[in-house]
């Protein structure tokens, strides 16, 4: 079973934005040396609590101070950008770090009503215009995009492009990945959703691409371990910057509950693998992306230490 780290860039006091990006770095630097396959940052907007409205600014930064690990967003949020702008993003570090890239896209809004449309506008209209920008920034990846029928290139053309997931919490954000042929990574973390029928509905549907002949699918977890069975329940009961980014709108398909309160996998790290590994089975897959949300850095560090030693 493989693990990767879904790292939502917490500021947690007295930390800073500045504390939070250097604790990232760190965090990603760990991961690949304790044998974890990819490190993604997520995406938010004006929120005190999250320090990451750009994935791909902060990407470039920990790919130079990282050899191996997979780096990639988890997610960026389409509705908010031209796919040329986003092809272009994710080419360049395609080149500066080959075969390291991963794209995640998302459709959620990442923030509060208001600063929605003070980034991209009317959201409701982006959404609605979804399809096609999936459609454009696919073909732009491709090098098949074409504008008033003239063809137009997202430079640079990196030797190996970027491999495309869609992230979601529903069969929706599962229907546009079988569409395109992409891999899927379901958010259980802020999911009411069943993943079985999720993932199965998106099995079914899969349309082979370019990106891939099979379905691909990983699992985005809240995971909490510590030394002791007492210690990961004391942790996971103290998580009040996650409430206030789910207070924030984050996560398409979230419901008005705290992520705090969704299915979290807690224990020692032989109990949390005793639970990842029945799930895994019960769902057919073989990646988590882990999110620990630990209000406390050096003990999120060490839950993804504990966890890597038995797993990775």
């Amino acid at each position: 079973m493989k693990l990767s780290v879904l790292d939502l860039v917490p500021v947690i006091s007295p930390a800073d934005a500045g504390a939070a990006y250097e604790q990232a770095v760190k965090l990603a630097r760990h991961a690949e040396q304790w044998g974890y396959s990819r490190y993604w940052v997520a995406e938010h907007h004006d929120m005190p609590a999250l320090a990451c409205p750009s994935p791909e600014v902060l990407l470039a930064h920990i790919g130079a101070r990282t050899e191996r690990i997979r780096l990639g967003s988890g997610a960026l949020l389409l509705p908010h950008y031209k796919p040329m702008k986003v092809a272009e993003n994710f080419h360049m570090l395609a080149a500066l770090y080959p075969g390291r890239i991963d794209l995640g896209i998302g459709r959620a809004p990442g923030g509060s009503a208001h600063a929605t449309i003070a980034l991209s506008g009317n959201f409701l209209e982006n959404v609605r215009q979804l399809p096609d920008s999936l459609k454009s920034l696919m073909a732009l990846l491709e090098g098949r995009f074409e504008c008033e029928g003239q063809p137009v290139t997202a430079r640079p053309v990196p030797a190996t492009p970027p491999d495309v997931w869609m992230l979601g919490t529903n069969s929706k954000s599962a229907a546009f990945a079988a569409e395109l042929g992409t891999g899927y990574v379901f958010g259980q973390f802020m999911s009411d959703s069943d993943v079985v029928e999720v993932v199965g509905g998106y099995r079914e549907k899969f349309a082979p691409s370019t990106q891939g002949e099979r379905p691909r699918v990983i699992v985005a977890a809240g995971v909490v371990c510590a030394d002791s069975e007492e210690e990961a329940r004391a942790l996971a009961a103290a998580l009040p910057w996650l409430q206030e980014a789910d207070e924030g709108g984050a996560g398409a398909g979230a419901e008005n509950q705290p992520l705090a309160q969704r299915r979290m996998y807690l224990g020692t790290a032989a109990s949390v693998r005793e639970q990842l590994e029945r799930e895994a089975q019960r769902c057919g897959i073989d990646e988590y992306l882990v999110v620990t949300p630990i209000a406390d850095y050096d003990k999120r560090l060490r839950s993804y230490e504990l966890l890597s030693s038995i797993i990775c």
